[in-house]
């Protein structure tokens, strides 16, 4: 039997592991083009450098004003995060526990938006709200969409989470006296850690790897550029052009913080994303 198991699970094995190469690749490529100068990315038949030059990471760092760019990415996803989670788990709790008029059908438009995928078609009217409010040339202009932009996915995931909690927990707050808002911020809010990890995750993720909007927000105001902004617009900025090997360098430090987000809130952002999917 345990033959027979074993038989059966290697073809599993072996796809799971192509598979995970096909990703894994990549990602290897640009660590390794990282260590290499310009002309072996380019020119070279060699996968691996002859010689690895570490000061790329030096020179990416003070020559090519990513301390700047570091900065604005930090600023713009962790105010992004904060203000995701608290509207994401706000509206989800509404839509699980409010009793108003016209909730269904509100919920039911929400949920037709994930159909309609209009990209960039979006960017104009966003970019002309943005100007009206003096903040086409900012951060805060792709910070407030983020934030107030009906994201779906995180709206289910929420409501579906909190539709788990007991409804018997409020009615219990209620009795004492608890208002509304007042049970979600005493009692289903600090429930909801899990949420609030796979929330922050994956809004972090979106912001964070998220190009066209900053870009666009930012074409008048190179110094409020973030990382993957900054790293693609140095094939075309001066002495850079072809600075693969900076670029690369730029790449793997803007890959980090990500990966490190991510194992650090793997546990709860997994429980988080099956516990929103059980009544989503």
């Amino acid at each position: 039997m345990k033959k027979r198991q074993l038989l059966e699970a290697i073809p599993k094995y072996i796809f799971l592991s192509l598979l995970a190469a096909l990703v894994i690749f990549p990602i290897f490529y640009v660590v390794v083009s990282s260590l290499k100068n310009t002309a072996s990315i380019l020119a070279s038949s060699s996968f691996f450098p002859k010689t690895f030059s570490w000061d790329n990471y030096v020179r990416a760092w003070n020559l090519s004003n990513f301390k700047v760019y570091t900065w604005n990415s930090i600023y713009m996803c962790a105010t992004i995060v904060l203000g995701t989670i608290v509207t994401s788990i706000t509206s989800g709790y509404v839509f699980s526990r409010g009793r108003f008029m016209g909730k269904k059908p509100l919920l039911a438009l929400i949920t037709f938006s994930m159909f309609i995928s209009a990209g960039s078609l979006f960017l104009y009217p966003q970019l002309n709200i943005a100007k009206a409010l003096n903040l086409n040339n900012s951060l805060w202009g792709v910070i407030i969409i983020y934030i107030f932009g009906i994201n779906v996915t995180n709206l289910y995931l929420a409501k579906g989470f909190i539709d788990g909690i007991p409804k018997e927990i409020d009615e219990a707050a209620r009795v004492d006296g608890c208002s509304f808002f007042r049970i979600f911020w005493s009692i289903i809010f600090p429930l909801t850690k899990p949420l609030i990890a796979t929330v922050g995750l994956l809004a972090f993720m979106n912001s964070w790897n998220d190009y066209l909007l900053p870009m666009v927000f930012t074409l008048g105001n190179p110094d409020k550029q973030p990382l993957v902004v900054g790293i693609v617009s140095m094939k075309s900025s001066g002495e850079s052009v072809t600075s693969w090997d900076l670029m690369m360098a730029g790449t793997v430090m803007a890959v980090i913080p990500m990966l490190v987000v991510f194992i650090s809130l793997n546990k709860y952002f997994v429980s988080g994303l099956t516990s929103g999917a059980v009544k989503g």
